[in-house]
């Protein structure tokens, strides 16, 4: 059959205005996608940041095992479950005795529920002071990001797991566990053809601890003027190029979203949990100073000390710890492709 010139000048000239308007679609897709992220972002409240920690540290340290621990974790699921979270365990056994929990809860991808975002910070903490900053600090960007992305009109692509971890301060036990037991079940199908994924596979690990302290090395009375937020990842790690790319995916985020503070990244995370999975997927850990030279040198004095308490710190020791809540938030809503879902149009009416 022949087929005339004009008919193939058509078809191609239909083609080009298809991808064209297909693009544009992309491209208006994209900035309603930022403009929901940012929006959400600003409606972070400092305020309730700063609440959760003086909740938090009022319990106590938080020691694993202990009645301060129980309280804080019960205080915490109530929060999430009344958000509309079903709150979930992983038991594991601490020195293969003591019965042990991690906690966690899950916003289910629409689109991708078999792949999922971590986003962590350890619950249990010591020193006697009730453990404000190590890691209250860490426990409340967690929850309140959690919070910010639970109601049903906000959705994502990608699943993200909120995780509280116990046992970090005896060497991240609880995230070991996790990690070890977890591995094995990632992206798997239970039960098949249910949809449902107990562990999706992992994109990457973000953990925070210890955000609201920094003064300078030596330590200063004030926070400094060039105090910022340290990122940072494994750079002799199975996973470096990944978790280097997912540590400059957040120093981006920070320059969007973060308000008042800056960040910079790092290449030796350590002694924290992210420090698990670290062989395993991408992984980060965001914290008020770097973790081998600045807070293992004593840039902070109130860590794991009886003055790790709410009083201590200023507001501005606060924003610091709340920038994070906003560079965490806005980034894993971009990873993992936040979409505004309208309701059904008889419920608007209502």
């Amino acid at each position: 059959m022949k087929i005339s010139r004009n008919f193939v000048y058509t078809l191609v000239v239909i083609s080009l205005l298809v991808s064209a308007m297909a693009n544009r679609t992309s491209a208006d897709e994209t900035v309603d996608n930022q403009a929901d992220i940012a929006h959400l972002v600003s409606q972070l409240d400092f305020d309730a940041y700063k609440r959760d920690i003086e909740v938090l540290a009022g319990f106590g340290d938080r020691e694993q095992g202990t009645q301060s621990y129980e309280k804080a974790a019960q205080w915490l699921a109530h929060r999430l479950s009344a958000a509309g979270y079903t709150v979930e365990y992983h038991e594991y056994r601490y020195w293969f005795l003591f019965p042990r929990a991690n906690m966690y809860v899950t916003k289910i991808g629409t689109t991708s529920p078999d792949q999922m975002y971590i986003v962590s910070a350890h619950l249990d903490g010591r020193g006697g002071g009730g453990a404000a900053d190590d890691d209250a600090s860490g426990v409340a960007v967690v929850l309140e990001a959690a919070l910010a992305l639970a109601p049903e009109q906000i959705a994502t692509d990608k699943s993200i797991r909120f995780v509280f971890w116990n046992s970090e301060e005896s060497g991240a036990d609880g995230s070991r566990a996790y990690m070890i037991e977890r591995a094995g079940k990632r992206g798997e199908e239970h039960p098949r053809g249910s949809g449902r994924y107990p562990e999706p596979d992992w994109l990457g690990m973000i953990q925070h601890d210890m955000l609201l302290f920094d003064h300078g090395l030596p330590p200063r009375k004030m926070q400094i003027a060039e105090a910022d937020l340290d990122i940072e990842y494994q750079a002799d790690s199975d996973f470096s190029s990944d978790s280097k790319a997912l540590a400059e995916a957040f120093l981006k985020g920070n320059q969007v979203y973060s308000t008042d503070y800056p960040a910079e990244i790092g290449d030796n995370m350590a002694k924290t949990d992210s420090w698990r999975f670290e062989n395993m997927t991408a992984a980060i850990s965001i914290r008020e100073n770097r973790r081998m030279d600045e807070i293992g040198e004593g840039s902070n004095p109130h860590w794991h000390e009886p003055s790790d308490v709410p009083q201590t710190y200023s507001d501005a020791d606060y924003r610091l710890g709340f920038n994070a809540l906003q560079m965490t938030l806005g980034t894993i809503a971009e990873l993992a492709g936040l979409q505004i879902v309208q309701p059904p149009e008889h419920d608007a009416e209502e």
